[in-house]
């Protein structure tokens, strides 16, 4: 009950921010600090006022610039939307100087960002993709799953997913998935897992949130932050984050 609360508060409060978000961050032209940028990426039919909390927690030290990146409302295939990202990578890395980026991805973001890393060689230019609520093995949960191209590429078996399924020898990229027991739209849970032999992953459990909570909540914008001050010194393979 609580954690169905929490979700009604954020949807109601991420609709008034939606307007917002419309507009796409421009990366200035100064250098970042000395931790790599941060690329935010939403989910489906959402935009970057869905990381307010998110963004508010990585740059509160100075440390890092952050910008948050709006897919297309006419993006159709997820690949396209990777392409996208590579272009944003690209110029990021050419404004702040530097040769790394990190990414965090909500749901459909975090699928974008794994995309570009294993199927568009973004493996040299990101340090280390976070995703909140990705399915990474599928959904079965999404509603009107044959409306839009982008949820059909969501659901198990989808050619995109066999595809991220695919061997992927030498990734250098780590891979931190936060996944949620409370996540009504990742059917089962655990799809929000990311197990692939060839991937450095740590996998995150998340207790008391649900799917729209996961980008705004204290604990998880908490650990995010963490996972990406550490690096390579990770917590391990796996770890817990609770509502409590």
């Amino acid at each position: 009950m609580r954690a169905a609360v929490l979700e009604a508060v954020v949807l109601a409060g991420h609709l008034l921010l939606y307007p917002s978000g419309l507009v796409t961050d421009r990366c200035a032209d100064t250098p970042c600090g000395p931790r790599p940028p941060v690329l935010l990426l939403h989910g489906l039919s959402d935009n970057r006022s869905a990381f307010v909390v998110l963004r508010r927690a990585l740059v509160r030290d100075g440390t890092r610039r952050v910008v948050a990146v709006n897919h297309s409302p006419l993006t159709r295939d997820l690949r396209a939307a990777a392409r996208r990202l590579d272009r944003h990578v690209e110029e990021v890395c050419e404004r702040t100087g530097r040769d790394q980026v990190d990414l965090v991805g909500h749901s459909l973001g975090g699928l974008v960002a794994r995309y570009y890393v294993q199927r568009l060689g973004g493996d040299r230019r990101v340090r280390t993709v976070v995703t909140l609520g990705t399915p990474h093995s599928g959904t079965a949960a999404v509603p009107l799953a044959g409306v839009h191209p982008l949820v059909r590429q969501m659901r198990p078996g989808s050619a995109v997913l066999r595809e991220l399924a695919a061997p992927a020898p030498g990734c250098r990229t780590r891979f931190v998935s936060f996944w949620s027991d409370l996540d009504l739209w990742m059917s089962p849970a655990e799809t929000a897992r990311l197990d692939h032999p060839d991937l450095d992953t740590t996998n995150v459990r998340v207790t008391g949130v649900g799917h729209l909570a996961l980008p705004v909540h204290p604990a998880v914008a908490a650990r995010v932050v963490a996972e990406l001050d550490a690096g390579q010194a990770r917590y391990g393979t796996t770890g817990s984050v609770s509502a409590a």
